[in-house]
């Protein structure tokens, strides 16, 4: 039997497990729920902590020490660089990655455009606050920290709060698919690189393991996160500094939008690059995947070795873009701004 173990929200795990099952009716799956140093600070900007370890460390420290097997992770909770040893092994297809607005109960039926001006919006996200400052400039952003239990409450129950930005993948997930007032598309706000994602996490020795969890890659998915972790890995960036992107695969097409953002939104590089990633390829790519090379923390088992390169350098091409026309120093000084304050 495999143990797994995973974060606070064990939703996310439950439907993994189920997922397994269904795939390995003959394996035994014991369930270890644990939170993790980065689900207890909930009175800090995730900004201001800066480091997504927080929020994985205690996890890898029971994958390496043999107590579980598989860890499943909100993808984009996970840095592009994983400790020696561990790797992605599967990256489950992905729910809406978009971001949705929760309105506080007495603005129901409203949107971002028809709040009052002046409003405060809830978010503890650099990203998102740097993008809808811009787009709505009457309405003003504040942190709000918590699990979406706490900061649903923290709406509901006190008047600080007009509205806030959550994950629509999240709130799916938790079946609160109800409290969405609107979900905000890409020229609204773009997301987090890996935003709407499941992973699985694993020991890169545990071939066994890696093979068992590979029936769960969703394909395109999976292409789309790599492009993504590789732009943002190769901008240096993170939670720290507001860097977005939307991806979108189309008639064999892997299209890779990403944004470079300063903290209030006046300044912003954004550009969209393409690659083909053909089921052709793919198809004759097969009998050939290496099944030790990880790419930006994946090890794709069964997705086309071309394809994933192709990913991977459509993200290292749009990075190299956005660095030639200044996204370093946008984000050197968001940086140094989000330490300032």
């Amino acid at each position: 039997w495999k143990n797994l173990h995973t974060t606070s929200l064990c939703i996310f795990l439950f439907f993994v497990v189920e997922k397994l099952k269904e795939l390995h009716p003959d394996v035994h799956f014991e369930i270890v729920a644990m939170s993790t140093t980065g689900d207890k600070i909930l009175d800090t900007a995730l900004s201001k902590i800066g480091e997504k370890s927080l929020f994985t460390k205690e996890l890898e420290n029971a994958l390496e020490k043999n107590e579980v097997d598989l860890v499943v992770h909100s993808l984009k909770d996970l840095p592009t660089v994983l400790p020696v040893g561990f790797t992605i092994g599967s990256v489950l297809k992905r729910e809406n990655p978009h971001d949705a607005v929760v309105l506080h109960p007495k603005h129901k039926g409203k949107c971002l455009d028809s709040l009052a001006n002046k409003s405060v919006v809830g978010t503890s996200s650099l990203r998102r606050a740097a993008q809808l400052k811009k787009r709505f400039p009457h309405l003003e952003f504040k942190d709000i920290r918590g699990n979406l239990n706490t900061r649903l409450k923290k709406l509901d129950e006190k008047d600080d709060f007009s509205a806030i930005i959550l994950a629509a993948a999240g709130l799916r997930r938790m079946g609160w698919e109800n409290r969405i007032s609107q979900i905000l598309g890409p020229d609204d706000c773009m997301y987090a690189v890996g935003q709407g994602a499941l992973a699985v996490e694993v020991r890169a020795r545990d071939q066994d393991i890696l093979e068992m969890v590979s029936v769960l890659n969703d394909s395109d998915t999976v292409l789309r996160c790599m492009s993504e972790r590789a732009f943002l890995k190769h901008l240096e960036g993170g939670c720290s500094v507001p860097v977005a992107v939307y991806t979108e695969v189309k008639n064999s097409q892997l299209y890779l939008t990403g944004a470079v953002y300063s903290l209030d939104g006046s300044d912003s590089l954004k550009e969209t690059m393409q690659t083909s990633i053909s089921s052709d390829n793919q198809v004759e790519e097969q009998e050939k995947v290496d099944e030790k090379v990880q790419r930006v923390g994946i090890t794709a088992l069964k997705v086309s070795e071309a394809a994933q390169d192709a990913a991977v350098k459509l993200g290292v091409d749009l990075g190299n873009l956005l660095l030639s026309k200044g996204a370093k120093e946008i984000l050197t000084v968001a940086r140094q701004l989000n330490d300032a304050r």
